[in-house]
């Protein structure tokens, strides 16, 4: 196991290695395996990385992320500017009905909502507008309306989870009813709980994920 002192040395040494933000303006705690962030960096990107970052840590399991989006001068933007950009970075993403999702833009931070019929759809459209300059958040509100739902979903996730040679399917229990999946069950890190849960969300006919997994580092 674990303890908290070493997950915080882990996390700040992986922080400091990863290039894509400045780890000097982020603050860490760590409390029973639970890692909180804190500080500022200049863009929605970087505090996006600065997750991803930390979640692919043994023995993380979970992260509040509270880091703040303080952008230069250089890089600020007016929410009709922002919006403009968004509708743009839509339009030429192939994977996205870019007609089926309204763009609302309040200080800099984004609320996409809409409907889409599956969920990389869903997911492309926030990864497109997150490295947008003049971006501080994002709100996805999009849902997922699928039309099809195929039988034995359960089993072909579990299939899915058996060919990802991270994830123990045995630790992990499929339940779908109507389109909602429900994961429970033990993964050994943050980064396979969200694999497990992007794995569910790629079964067709899949609108809701319940991720009720715990992480067993």
């Amino acid at each position: 196991m674990i303890v908290d002192t070493q997950l915080r040395h882990d996390v700040e040494a992986e922080l400091e290695w990863d290039a894509r933000f400045d780890s000097r303006q982020i603050g860490v705690a760590v409390k029973n395996g639970v890692v909180a962030l804190s500080g500022h960096v200049g863009s929605y990107a970087e505090r996006r990385a600065a997750e991803e970052s930390v979640q692919s840590i043994a023995g993380v399991k979970a992260v509040a992320n509270d880091i703040a989006v303080e952008l230069a001068s250089s890089t600020k933007r007016s929410d009709a500017e922002i919006a403009e950009a968004a509708v743009n970075a839509l339009k030429t993403n192939v994977s996205i009905p870019a007609n089926s999702i309204k763009i609302f833009v309040r200080d800099g931070w984004v609320t996409l909502e809409g409907q889409v019929s599956m969920w990389h759809q869903r997911n492309a459209a926030e990864t497109a507008l997150t490295p947008l300059q003049g971006v501080k958040g994002i709100s996805d509100n999009i849902t997922i309306s699928s039309q099809v739902f195929v039988g034995d979903v359960e089993g072909k996730i579990e299939d899915a989870f058996r060919r990802r040679a991270h994830l123990d399917a045995k630790k992990i229990s499929v339940k779908a009813l109507d389109g909602t999946v429900t994961l429970e069950g033990e993964v050994h890190s943050w980064q396979e709980r969200t694999q497990a849960e992007s794995a569910a969300w790629q079964a067709p006919g899949v609108s809701q994920v319940i991720d009720k997994l715990t992480v067993q580092p």
